[in-house]
């Protein structure tokens, strides 16, 4: 590898604008704000919501004159 021309690799600290979390991750940048992180997203809360996509799905069902299969 040629010497010189590769950046700084180093550890820095990872902030969280919406929850304040913070964490260390390598980087070659000297800060990292994240607007979500896994601390407040609602998919790794477990807080995420599903309602609509069971709507849609009904809607194509009806739309395409699909019948649910019964077993």
């Amino acid at each position: 590898m040629k010497k010189g021309i590769h950046p700084e690799y180093k550890t820095v600290t990872v902030t969280c604008t919406t929850c304040g979390n913070t964490f260390e991750t390598g980087s070659v940048l000297d800060e990292i704000r994240v607007d979500t992180c896994s601390n407040c997203h609602p998919f790794y809360t477990g807080k995420q919501k599903f309602g609509k996509a069971a709507g849609r799905v009904e809607r194509f069902n009806r739309r395409y004159k699909r019948k649910e299969k019964s077993e």
